[in-house]
């Protein structure tokens, strides 16, 4: 999603601002000067996310955030459906990113973004038990928005699992899969010493 002054936030986190600095005509260059929460747009969460005891961003391994992935189709699901664990239990114990496609992104800026399909603890525990290293979704988290509690994240982030969230375009790669074309994704984040997780440009490269 691109980062941009004013766009949709998780309620809650830090409003987006974007203006310039410094500019060509009165200080000789360009400087864009921003403002906005480390989950911002499409992003990462690290572990420390929901657990000061957990791993930050920059102590987890870069194979987390760039390789090959498996799209979950769960398109055409009713707003704030659980998604259960029969959606995943083909594709856990494969040892891949796993990317969670609800068809969610196309009502990003929308009133009803917030009222997304999500994860059930159940499926969450599944991967997180299965040793999947990193699990992204088209919406605006893996749990319910809004949510007293994050059971997902909990689930997920306790057993050192990356989240990404607010991804875009997952049809296609929905399907480049259904053809048998391999996926590999990347998810790098900035080097944010002691983040809690970034904002990141997430992209996917088939065959």
């Amino acid at each position: 999603m691109p980062i941009a002054t004013g766009m949709p936030v998780y309620p809650g986190d830090p409003e987006v601002e974007l203006r310039p600095a410094l500019t060509v005509p009165e200080d000789g260059c360009n400087v864009l000067g921003l403002r906005l929460g480390s989950h911002t747009g499409t992003h990462v969460d690290a572990p420390r996310h929901v657990d000061d005891r957990l791993s930050t961003l920059d102590e987890l391994p870069l194979d987390h955030f760039v390789g090959p992935a498996v799209v979950v189709d769960a398109r055409g699901r009713p707003p704030r459906t659980p998604l259960g664990p029969d959606l995943f239990a083909d594709v856990a114990h494969l040892g891949m990113i796993v990317l969670v496609a609800t068809g969610w992104s196309a009502r990003w800026g929308a009133e009803d973004y917030h009222a997304h399909p999500y994860l059930s603890p159940e499926a969450a525990r599944l991967l997180a038990g299965a040793g999947v290293p990193t699990v992204g979704i088209d919406a605006l988290s893996v749990d319910a928005t809004p949510a007293e509690e994050l059971p997902a994240h909990h689930a997920l982030c306790g057993a050192g699992v990356v989240i990404a969230e607010n991804l875009a375009n997952l049809d296609a790669l929905v399907e480049a899969q259904s053809a048998g074309v391999p996926i590999e994704v990347s998810l790098l984040p900035l080097r944010l010493f002691g983040a809690d997780g970034s904002p990141v440009r997430a992209v996917a490269r088939l065959g």
